[in-house]
């Protein structure tokens, strides 16, 4: 059977007038959608429940989870700082839903994996920090808001030798999309980074004792097309979705002779 993915919307609570105006609305670019269901999984958009029961109730139905990105940023207060510059940040009841999403992947072995500002999400829940501005903060950074379109490559990674990542594209290095200006900056409890841009910014992590739990910095939805690496990522995280314990066809019962 195909695996089952949830995928996590954004939410803006009635702030957008190019999303429903005065009206909360959902929004999710449909490329997210398109990557799961043309590499063989059947995508679910999630709501955003604020109950916890319904939550756990949500992830009982997934195989896998994917967090997609988002336009305004984690509050930092969720990671223990003050806001320090002008952006936009994450409707609460997103940044609520996604962290607490994160922490029961992880206690319930769920296959996740994190695009952009998810990736971001999986680190501040589980204990990490971002760079609230990467040019503000970081000393000769890379430019990481490409002005070319995202279907285009923009960088190099260096990808850490026996990581996720490293088995599921076989390589040292790869080129990747960039359109991001916060990233990593304290590496979460349990996770580790697996990859890194020349600057050192972090452009992927992973939890080791998970099955399937990865975060990536760029965007491999709009490069899975055309890039075989990019592709194979959606592939992967397809195929251990579909191999969860779960998702096993029970025994058939055993007839009586009575």
């Amino acid at each position: 059977m195909k695996p089952v993915i949830g995928v996590t919307p954004d939410f803006h609570a009635g702030d957008r007038q190019e999303w429903g105006g005065k009206e909360p609305a959902y929004f999710l670019r449909a490329r997210y959608v398109r990557a799961i269901e043309e590499l063989g999984g059947v995508p679910v958009i999630l709501p955003l429940v604020a109950d916890h029961a319904a939550r756990r109730r949500l992830l009982q139905g997934i195989d896998g989870l994917l967090l997609t990105g988002s336009g305004p940023d984690l509050d930092p207060a969720l990671y223990g700082e003050r806001k320090r510059y002008t952006f936009p940040v994450v409707a609460q009841r997103r940044s609520s839903f996604e962290l607490g999403l994160v922490r029961l992947a992880i206690r319930n072995h769920i296959p996740t994996l994190a695009i952009c500002g998810g990736m971001q999400a999986m680190n501040v829940a589980c204990g990490g920090s971002l760079y609230q501005d990467i040019p503000a903060q970081v000393k000769n950074a890379l430019e990481h808001r490409q002005t070319t379109p995202a279907v285009n490559v923009s960088h190099r990674i260096s990808i850490a030798p026996g990581s996720l990542l490293d088995r599921i594209v076989k390589r040292a290095r790869m080129q990747v999309n960039s359109s991001h200006h916060q990233s990593v900056k304290t590496v979460g409890r349990a996770l580790i980074a697996s990859a890194t841009a020349s600057d050192g910014i972090v452009e992927a992590i992973e939890h080791p004792g998970h099955p399937f739990f990865l975060g990536l910095q760029w965007h491999p939805e709009f490069l899975f097309e055309r890039h075989l690496l990019h592709r194979r990522l959606f592939q992967t995280f397809l195929w251990v979705a579909s191999r969860r314990p779960s998702r096993q066809p029970s025994p058939a019962p055993r007839r009586s002779n009575s």
